[in-house]
C-alpha cells in the first residue's frame, strides 16, 4: 500500500523509516518532509498547510495518511480527510482537544478519576495573579494552548511564576492553568487507541529540559530512551489506575479515538499522576519506540485506522534504544539556520539517524532540532553508548547535546 506521511521533523522521518521497512508497505511519502528524510521516503515540500496536504492526498490518492504533528490534528485535518473518504492515523479534533487544551484535559481528568495535580484555571490575568499570591511558590505554570512542548513553566519563585503568567497573556484568548509542583521520575505512556480497544508500547522515558541534570528550559525533547524499567506490579497499576480510567472517559463522553495516545506520567511518593495529554507520538520517543516494533507498522497503523486494533498483535523486539538530539546552537530561544552539518558516510554498528531539521545538498541546519542520534543495544546503556557514537561521528559545530541520557537507568 502507498502511506503518506504528514510532517516535518524527527518524530515523521522515524514514521517513514518505519512504514519504508514495512512488508504491506511499498510507497512513503511526506509532507512537506525535510531534505534529510529523502533516504525513507519521496518528500513533497512545500508549505505543508492544510491546502498543500489535501492537494498531494487527491494526487497521491494513498492508502493511508499519517499525521504526525498535533498542530493539524488539534484543527481538525483527520476530520477532513476522513470526510474526503481517506483512511487517517490521528484523531479528530474532539479528541485532540486533549492536548489542545490544557484546561479541557484537567477538568477531563477531574471528571473521571484519573489522577492529577491539583490545579486552577484562569482566563484573566489579575485573578491569575491573586491565585499565584495566595498559593506562593513553587507552582507550574502551563499555557492551556498549544505551545510545541514548550509551554510549562516549573516556577521555584513567585517572580518566576508571575514572570510566566504574564508572558502567556501577552497573547490574545489566553488561558493559563496552575497547578500543584509534583516531584518524581517521569514516564512516557504511549497507546495505539481505536474504537475496538487499546495496546500500549513500552514505556519511555523524555529528556525535556536543554542542559544536563534537568537545568535549563523546556524543550521539544533533547533526547529519550526505551524501555524504562518496571515491574510487572508497577505496569498493572499504571494500567488500572491511569489508563483504564482515561479509556472509560472517552467512552462515556461519547469521543471516538482513532490514533495515537501519549499520557505523559510521573511516579510521585503518592503514586501515579498524569501530567499532561499528546493525540501523537512523542518526539523523541518514536525514535527510540518504533525501531522496537516488530510487527509491520504499516498493517498496524492502517489496522487502527478502521478500528481493527485488536485484530493484529503488536510485537516488540527484545532490547532497548535511545535518542539523542542535536539541537541548533541557540536552541530553544534562538537556533542559528544554515549551520552546516555533515554526516557520516557510513553509519556506526547499532546505530539509525533521523533527520529533524535538514536542507540543502550539502545539509544546513534548518530548525531547532536537527539529527536524530539513535543507538539500539540489548541494554539502555549499550543502546545509549551507541547512540553517542554517531553523535561523535556528526560533524555539527556548536551544536547543543546533552551528555546524560539515560542516566540512572
Amino acid at each position: 500500500m502507498k502511506v503518506l506521511v504528514v510532517g516535518s521533523g524527527g518524530r515523521e522521518h522515524a514514521l517513514c523509516w518505519a512504514l519504508d521497512r514495512s512488508p504491506s508497505v511499498n510507497d512513503v511519502v511526506v509532507v512537506p518532509g525535510n531534505d534529510g528524510m529523502e533516504v525513507s521516503a519521496r518528500v513533497i515540500g512545500g508549505a505543508g498547510d492544510e491546502r498543500g496536504v489535501r492537494i498531494v492526498a487527491e494526487a497521491e490518492q494513498p492508502d493511508l495518511i499519517v499525521i504526525g504533528p498535533e498542530a493539524p490534528l488539534v484543527a481538525g485535518w483527520a476530520d477532513a480527510l476522513r470526510r474526503d473518504g481517506f483512511k487517517v492515523l490521528g484523531p479528530g479534533a474532539a479528541a485532540a482537544r486533549l492536548e489542545g487544551s490544557k484546561a479541557f484535559a484537567k477538568e477531563f481528568m477531574r471528571r473521571h478519576g484519573v489522577p492529577t495535580a491539583d490545579f486552577a484555571t484562569f482566563d484573566d490575568l489579575d485573578a491569575a495573579i491573586r491565585h499565584l499570591e495566595k498559593v506562593g511558590a513553587p507552582i507550574v505554570v502551563k499555557d492551556s494552548g498549544l505551545a510545541a512542548g514548550k509551554g510549562v513553566t516549573v516556577a521555584d519563585t513567585l517572580d518566576e511564576a508571575r514572570t510566566a503568567v504574564e508572558a502567556i497573556f501577552q497573547e490574545p484568548d489566553a488561558q493559563v492553568v496552575l497547578e500543584e509542583r509534583l516531584s518524581g521520575p517521569e514516564i512516557s505512556v504511549i497507546l495505539l487507541v481505536d474504537a475496538s480497544g487499546y495496546a500500549a508500547l513500552p514505556p519511555s522515558r523524555d529528556h525535556k529540559r536543554a542542559y544536563d541534570g534537568g537545568r535549563g528550559p523546556n524543550t521539544g525533547g533533547m533526547g529519550a530512551v526505551a524501555p524504562i524499567p518496571m515491574t510487572a506490579e508497577e505496569s498493572e497499576a499504571l494500567e488500572r489506575q491511569v489508563v483504564e480510567p482515561v479509556m472509560r472517559g472517552l467512552r462515556a463522553e461519547g469521543i471516538p479515538y482513532s490514533g495515537i495516545l501519549y499520557v505523559g506520567v510521573m511516579r510521585t511518593s503518592q503514586g501515579f499522576k498524569v501530567l499532561e495529554f499528546n493525540c501523537r507520538f512523542g518526539d523523541p520517543e518514536a525514535q527510540v519506540l518504533l525501531p522496537l516494533l516488530a510487527t509491520d507498522a504499516g498493517e498496524l497503523f492502517q489496522a487502527v485506522a478502521e478500528d481493527r486494533l485488536t485484530e493484529v498483535p503488536v510485537r516488540l523486539r527484545h532490547g532497548a534504544a535511545a535518542c539523542v538530539v542535536m539541537a541548533a546552537p541557540g536552541y530553544p530561544e534562538s537556533p542559528m539556520m544554515g549551520v552546516p552539518v555533515v554526516l557520516p558516510r557510513t553509519l556506526p554498528e547499532g546505530t539509525l539517524l533521523f533527520s529533524a531539521g535538514l536542507s540543502g545538498k550539502p545539509y544546513v541546519s534548518k530548525g531547532g532540532r536537527v539529527v536524530n542520534a539513535v543507538g539500539l543495544g540489548a541494554t539502555v546503556a549499550e543502546a545509549v553508548r551507541r547512540a553517542y557514537t554517531l553523535v561523535d561521528a556528526v560533524k555539527f559545530e556548536g551544536a547543543l547535546v546533552r551528555r546524560d541520557i539515560g542516566a540512572g537507568l
